[in-house]
C-alpha cells in the first residue's frame, strides 16, 4: 500500500507542478465528464416532464381519432369519419370503458362584456371533465341535459377566462361566439400545457350537440376524436382492441384494409417520447465520448513528452533502487491524477450546469449518483489506458542513458 501511496505523492506533486498544463491537458476530459452527467440528469428531467404531461391527458384513456388527410379525403367519400354515432356505439357496445366523450375543436373569436379573444372552441360530452382528469375550480360541470338540450352553456379553462375576463368572476356570465351567446357555468382548474406544446387551459367547452349546431353547422355530427376511459390500466389494452375490432366492423373494413381512424393509447405516446429522448441522449453521449477520447490521447501525448523531459528523474530512480514496475506504477498513477482531475472538474461543470438548466426551464433535474460514480470509473479507466504507452517507455528507459540525457 505505501508503493502506491508514494506513487500517488510522487505524480501529485508533477501535477501541481505544471498546474495550467495539467489544466489544459484534462480540458477534453472534464468537458466530456460535464456533458454526460449532464446529458443523463437533463434526459431523466425530460422523461419525468414527458410522462406528468402524457398523464395530464387523462387517466387510463384510449383516443380515437381521424386518420392523415389523404385517408380523410377518402373517408369523407365513402361517407365514413368519425362522428357522434361511433362514439355512442363504443359506449353502448364495449363494456371495458368507464366514460367516454366525444371531442371536436376549432379556434374562433370569442367575445365577453370585457375582452376579445381568439380561443380554441371545444365541443365534448358531459363526461368531457371526468375523462380529461380536470376538476371544476368554481361553478359546475356540463349535464347530460346541457348535452341533449342543445344549451347555450360553457365551461372556461383557467386562461381562458383570465383572458376574457381578467380578474372578474366568469361564473354566470356570458359571451358570445358569432352571433349565439353562451352562459358560463364553470371554470376548469389549472391543468398546464399537453405534451404537443398547447395550453390545456385556454380553451372554451361546452356540449357536443351545441358546438355542432351553432360553432361549425356544415360539420353534420362529424367530430375530431373519442377519448375513452378504461376501467383500470390493465383494461387499455384489451379495451382499445375492442374498440378497434368495433370501428373496423362499423366500416366494414378488413383489418389488413387502409383505414380512416386510428387507436392510441397513453402507453403509446409514452413510447414515442422514450424513443426521442433515447436518440438525444445517444446523440449527446456519443458527442461526449469523442470529447473523452480527445481527452485521453492529450493525457497521453502530454505524458509522452514528461517521459521525455524527465528522462534524468527516472534515470536517477532506476539508478538509486527503483525498479521498472516502479517507475511504471508512478506514470500510471500520474496518469489517473490527471484524469480524475478532469472527472472531478466535470462533476464540478455538470452541477452548475445543472443549476443554470433548472433555471432556465423551470424543472426539477437532479445530479444522477449512478452518473457520478460511472464519471469517476470512467475518468480512473481512461488514465490507465491512455497512461499505458507512456507509462511502458518510462519503465523501458537504459538507466544510464537515462541519466546522460540533459
Amino acid at each position: 500500500m505505501s508503493v502506491f501511496w508514494e506513487a500517488f505523492r510522487i505524480a501529485l506533486r508533477a501535477v501541481v507542478r505544471s498546474g495550467l498544463r495539467s489544466l489544459l491537458t484534462v480540458l477534453g476530459i472534464l468537458i466530456g465528464i460535464a456533458a454526460v452527467v449532464t446529458v443523463v440528469a437533463l434526459g431523466e428531467s425530460a422523461q419525468k416532464q414527458v410522462a406528468g404531461l402524457i398523464e395530464s391527458l387523462g387517466s387510463n384513456v384510449i383516443f380515437v381519432r381521424n386518420a392523415g388527410n389523404a385517408s380523410q379525403a377518402r373517408a369523407e367519400r365513402r361517407g365514413f369519419r368519425l362522428s357522434v354515432r361511433d362514439g355512442e356505439a363504443i359506449r353502448r357496445e364495449v363494456p371495458g370503458v368507464r366514460a367516454l366523450t366525444v371531442v371536436a375543436t376549432t379556434p374562433a373569436e370569442v367575445q365577453s362584456d370585457f375582452e376579445q379573444a381568439r380561443i380554441e372552441v371545444i365541443g365534448g360530452g358531459n363526461e368531457y371533465v371526468e375523462v380529461r382528469n380536470f376538476r371544476i375550480a368554481s361553478g359546475r360541470d356540463l349535464s347530460a341535459a346541457d348535452v341533449e338540450s342543445k344549451a347555450k352553456v360553457c365551461l372556461l379553462g383557467a386562461t381562458a377566462a383570465l383572458r376574457l375576463f381578467g380578474a372578474n368572476d366568469p361564473v354566470g356570465r356570458s359571451l358570445r361566439i358569432g352571433k349565439h351567446r353562451f352562459s358560463v357555468v364553470g371554470v376548469l382548474s389549472v391543468k398546464g400545457q399537453t405534451p404537443f406544446g398547447s395550453d390545456q387551459d385556454d380553451a372554451l367547452v361546452m356540449p357536443i350537440e351545441s358546438w355542432l349546431s351553432r360553432v361549425a353547422p356544415d360539420r353534420g355530427d362529424r367530430i375530431d376524436w373519442i377519448i375513452a376511459s378504461a376501467v383500470s390500466a390493465e383494461a387499455v389494452k384489451p379495451v382499445s382492441k375492442q374498440i378497434e375490432q368495433l370501428m373496423l366492423e362499423r366500416r366494414r373494413t378488413a383489418p389488413d384494409e387502409k383505414r380512416d381512424f386510428r387507436v392510441m393509447t397513453q402507453d403509446a405516446f409514452r413510447q414515442g417520447a422514450d424513443q426521442v429522448n433515447r436518440i438525444l441522449t445517444l446523440v449527446l453521449s456519443s458527442v461526449a465520448a469523442i470529447s473523452l477520447f480527445v481527452g485521453g490521447v492529450g493525457v497521453m501525448n502530454i505524458l509522452l513528452v514528461s517521459v521525455n523531459e524527465r528522462k534524468n528523474e527516472i534515470g536517477t530512480r532506476l539508478a538509486v533502487g527503483a525498479r521498472p514496475r516502479d517507475i511504471r506504477l508512478q506514470f500510471l498513477m500520474e496518469a489517473v491524477t490527471l484524469t480524475l482531475l478532469g472527472g472531478l472538474l466535470g462533476l464540478g461543470l455538470a452541477v452548475v450546469a445543472i443549476e443554470l438548466l433548472s433555471r432556465q426551464l423551470e424543472w426539477t433535474i437532479q445530479l444522477n449518483l449512478g452518473a457520478v460514480g460511472a464519471a469517476l470509473l470512467t475518468s480512473s479507466m481512461l488514465g490507465l489506458i491512455f497512461g499505458a504507452l507512456p507509462a511502458g517507455r518510462a519503465a523501458k528507459l537504459d538507466p544510464i542513458e537515462a541519466l546522460r540525457h540533459d
